[in-house]
């Protein structure tokens, strides 16, 4: 993203800062181009976390593009400025530009992968297995590309939420992980060193509990 378009269209957003809720007209969407939105719905009086996206990810595209409601509400996670694009506005880029249409297409094809993946990961009764194939999953999102260390915020709630567990089951997990050093806690956040290592380490603590 060029200096134009954050003159243009950027805008500065304060962390909690609610960007949009279920129900309401998808007149806009949002590129993040630094700092982090959450996607959540609500369900019986409590939050559920469905995505927490960073730079360079696309939010409230659908609503746009398909003229509904939003289905889920967004808010400012961490503090950052966003790209916002009225809907006129994405409907030229898309018919001038072909490179804004074809990233905006594999955009979308890869949250169908990553809701596909979240699928997989609540397929799993056993804690340690929904957890570990979790940090997979977002290891992936933050760094498809090589493989390497990964660091995301420490959220257990969060956490708790996307993977369908009470907040003390993920602690616990969490806990042995970092103990076990798959995990690495600091200031806030959890480094993953070695995303492609993380079954050896299930591995390790499924036969950790064979022996309790």
């Amino acid at each position: 993203m060029n200096d134009t378009l954050s003159t243009k269209y950027g805008r500065k957003v304060a962390a909690g800062e609610k960007l949009f809720a279920a129900g309401d007209p998808g007149d806009e969407m949002f590129v993040i181009r630094s700092g982090s939105v959450r996607v959540y719905v609500e369900a019986a009086g409590t939050e559920k976390t469905l995505a927490i996206l960073g730079p360079g990810e696309f939010v409230g595209e659908m609503s746009v593009l398909n003229s509904k409601p939003r289905t889920a509400d967004a808010v400012m996670h961490e503090a950052g400025e966003l790209l916002v694009v009225q809907g006129r506005v994405l409907e030229e880029m898309i018919v001038h530009n072909t490179e804004i249409a074809l990233r905006l297409i594999k955009r979308l094809a890869k949250r169908l992968e990553t809701a596909d993946s979240l699928i997989k990961v609540l397929i799993h009764r056993d804690p340690k297995e929904r957890v570990v194939e979790n940090l997979k999953r977002i290891a992936a999102l933050h760094n498809p590309s090589d493989g390497g260390e990964v660091t995301v915020a420490a959220d257990v709630d969060a956490m708790a939420e996307q993977v369908g567990l009470e907040v003390t089951e993920v602690y616990e997990v969490i806990s042995r992980m970092i103990k076990a050093g798959a995990l690495v806690e600091f200031d806030g956040a959890w480094t993953i060193q070695e995303p492609a290592r993380l079954d050896e380490f299930l591995v390790y603590l499924k036969k950790k509990d064979q022996f309790r």
